[in-house]
């Protein structure tokens, strides 16, 4: 088979409007609603009719586009849920794409009770056998680790009825294409198998051709897009709640559109906003016309100034004078980061925009930002201090009003019983520090969160953290090229990166511990002096 005889499909022509027009059982259904799904992407509506029709896939589309939906609902769908068997085998490049995709495929098949298992280096592989023992149906593993598992006899793949290699060219271009094809010849030939890859390189398409029968295209390919000339802006933080109410209670005027990816993370950030005192209403798809004609109505009369909505239930709003739009969830890609932004600084206005993003989607930031040709700025997020400051007035008119009501006076016993350990000055301040912070202002430094575990353990000295990096000496790479790159593509001081030692074929480095994450999700499938790097925690020296 040559990539002519490949089939092509176009799933953009398609009238499909929501996932009951895939034919998915009422079981998924549910399972997808109670995940916040709205309406499948156009890798979705593409390549799940096919599956389901027991044809191979060639799937092509970039990471974000709800790939691992297109084959985890044929997939749930298709299995049998008294087999306790392999029954699938997805293929991944690492380990944490590994534990996404176990993570979405175990939600889907929640209600039919289907038992899924990453396995991947970088964890006891003594726990996976135990898991493997007690029957799983799903299977996603690292080439890897799955060949160690193959010679040890604790996975079989003989009942493997679907096969899946999901980013492909990516597992291409770290060295996996051996793995995968030793792996491929132990699974039977009558199996189904759907490969995605963003790009479709000679050995790819080489694959497709050994291991694949008349597969069917669906590609899906995103047109350059133009941001329009608004002040953007993004913060990093592991507490986005935290960070909106900080840029909340430092802004003065006005009227906000914040954008979440699901329906269930409308209703949680409205109900967050809520608790802590901020007026908002939530748009999504669950909602009633006549519901969403009075959420839209008290936006537009000013009767609240935060609208929080998916992308699917915001469709076809004209408001004006929107003067911020927050992407509180980062958008799946740059047309959509555009769609979103461009309802604000309509008609010769100024307007802002402020993407939130964890440490883990600053990758996914600088997609957007290289494919929209825009430098989107880093912020920093206020202080309690700047807070505090901002709200000093507003405060003291509250608790002007409270004195003059004169109906407090149920609290006097508990100041009566504090005071006798502490000064009245700090009881008030620590009451005011309540009243605004919440259950927050009962964190101690210990109590808050500390870095992931496969973070907090790789023999790197106090406040750093040791990465290791599948290139050195041999590959001409230099000590300045490490540092140079990582500094560049993560936007963290040069000075900042500690120790590193190199050897012939891969080498070690030290980060700040508070950018390990973005550095890893940032220089993840990036290059060094042309060379592909995977970089993931090091092992704790022994």
């Amino acid at each position: 088979m040559t990539e002519t005889n490949i089939e092509m499909t176009k799933p953009e022509d398609s009238a499909i409007t929501s996932f009951e027009d895939l034919n998915i059982e009422y079981k998924i259904l549910t399972a997808l609603k109670d995940m916040g799904f709205e309406e499948p992407s156009p890798i979705q509506k593409g390549a799940i009719p096919l599956a389901l029709a027991g044809e191979d896939i060639i799937g092509q589309a970039q990471t974000g586009t709800g790939k691992t939906a297109a084959f985890g609902i044929p997939i749930v769908q298709s299995l049998d849920e008294k087999d306790r068997h392999v029954q699938a085998l997805v293929m991944s490049p690492t380990r944490e794409l590994c534990i996404q995709v176990a993570e979405e495929i175990g939600k889907i098949g929640r209600t039919k009770r289907i038992r899924v298992l990453p396995v991947y280096g970088g964890q006891p592989i003594e726990r996976q056998i135990r898991n493997l023992r007690g029957g799983v149906q799903v299977v996603i593993g690292t080439p890897g680790r799955l060949l160690d598992h193959l010679h040890r006899g604790t996975i079989k793949l003989d009942h493997v009825k679907f096969l899946v290699l999901d980013e492909a060219d990516e597992m291409l271009d770290m060295g996996f294409i051996e793995d995968i094809e030793t792996i491929i010849k132990q699974v039977p030939v009558d199996r189904q198998t759907m490969l995605f890859s963003a790009t479709m390189p000679r050995p790819i398409l080489s694959i497709s051709k050994k291991y694949m029968r008349a597969p069917k295209l669906v590609a899906i390919h995103k047109e350059i897009v133009t941001a329009p000339t608004i002040a953007q802006y993004y913060y990093e933080t592991r507490d986005k709640v935290d960070g909106l109410c900080r840029i909340l209670d430092t802004t003065d005027d006005f009227k906000m559109i914040i954008f979440c990816r699901t329906k269930k993370g409308v209703d949680e950030l409205v109900i967050a906003l809520a608790t802590r005192g901020y007026q908002a209403e939530g748009l999504h798809g669950d909602l009633s016309q006549s519901q969403r004609d009075r959420v839209m109505k008290k936006f537009r009369q000013n009767e609240v100034d935060i609208l929080v909505a998916t992308d699917v239930a915001a469709r076809g709003l004209d408001i004006d004078n929107i003067t911020h739009v927050v992407n509180f969830d980062v958008p799946q890609d740059p047309e959509s980061y555009v769609h979103r932004i461009g309802r604000t600084g309509r008609a010769g206005n100024t307007g802002v925009s402020i993407t939130f993003i964890t440490p883990r989607e600053f990758r996914q930031l600088k997609l957007i930002e290289r494919t929209i040709k825009t430098k989107i700025i880093r912020g920093v997020l206020p202080t309690d201090e700047n807070v505090l400051e901002r709200q000093r007035e507003q405060i003291i008119s509250k608790m002007q009003s409270v004195l003059e009501q004169d109906n407090f006076h149920d609290y006097l016993p508990i100041v009566e019983a504090l005071e006798k350990d502490y000064e009245i000055s700090d009881i008030a301040a620590a009451a005011l520090k309540f009243m605004q912070e919440g259950n927050k202002a009962l964190e101690t430094p210990e109590s808050k969160s500390d870095l992931p575990d496969a973070l907090s353990n790789t023999g790197a000295r106090p406040g750093m953290v040791r990465l290791f990096i599948n290139v050195g000496r041999s590959a001409k790479v230099t000590i300045r090229d490490i540092i140079q790159t990582i500094s560049i593509e993560a936007e963290i001081p040069p000075r900042s990166i500690g120790r590193i030692s190199m050897y012939d074929k891969f080498s070690f480095v030290e980060v700040p511990a508070e950018s390990a994450e973005k550095v890893i999700g940032v220089m993840h499938r990036n290059t060094i002096r042309g060379y592909r790097v995977n970089m993931e925690p090091a092992r704790a020296r022994e």
